[in-house]
């Protein structure tokens, strides 16, 4: 009984500890969107999806159980994480939005943690897409995805692991966006 009581006083703190890392991991990859609150007066379309909780753990079991194999997929791209939040605002005119508030959102993503997967600048539309990730050791604690055009902003953050290769393969599918990026090429140079 001894033995039992002085592992319980060992193994209770090393759990609580372990939890609160496991919190504080999830709590560091999600964005704060307070910034961008004021936008939906401006803006001509507003989306905002916030999941998390029972919802999402809802959302998980009915993608693998439904009779779709792209599905199917999905919820296995998914099945670890903790919470999904969207935020996109499209405008009717260009520049309606103050580019502080999108490079607010960017700056958080300065923070320790989080690496950048990608950056696209393009001409057209005055795109900017950034890519980020957040490890907690080995496993993805946080993915975090950033895009801004003259006439619209979209903010996606996604909290917990994600098979990025798999959602990356599930692309253009069941609504998941396909970002197209349009290559400058650059004229031929004469030869001498």
């Amino acid at each position: 009984m001894k033995l039992f009581n002085r592992s319980l006083k060992i193994i209770l703190p090393t759990l609580v500890l372990l939890a609160a890392i496991t919190a504080n991991a999830q709590d560091a990859a999600r964005l704060r969107f307070e910034r961008l609150n004021g936008l939906e007066n401006k803006a001509e379309e507003v989306v905002e999806v916030n999941i998390d909780g029972k919802l999402l753990d809802l959302a998980k079991r009915v993608m693998v159980k439904v009779n779709d194999p792209n599905a199917k997929k999905i919820g296995q791209a998914i099945s670890g994480l903790k919470g999904i939040y969207v935020r996109v605002y499209n405008f009717e005119k260009e520049n309606e939005y103050n580019v502080a508030d999108v490079d607010e959102i960017r700056s958080q993503l300065n923070a320790p943690g989080w690496e950048k997967l990608a950056n696209v600048r393009s001409k057209k539309n005055n795109q900017k897409i950034d890519v980020f990730t957040m490890f907690t050791g080995d496993v993805m604690s946080g993915v975090a995805v950033v895009v801004s055009e003259s006439k619209s902003i979209a903010v996606v953050n996604v909290i917990g692991p994600i098979d990025i290769d798999l959602l990356a393969e599930m692309s253009g599918k069941l609504n998941i966006p396909k970002i197209e990026i349009e290559k400058d090429i650059e004229p031929e140079k004469p030869r001498n």
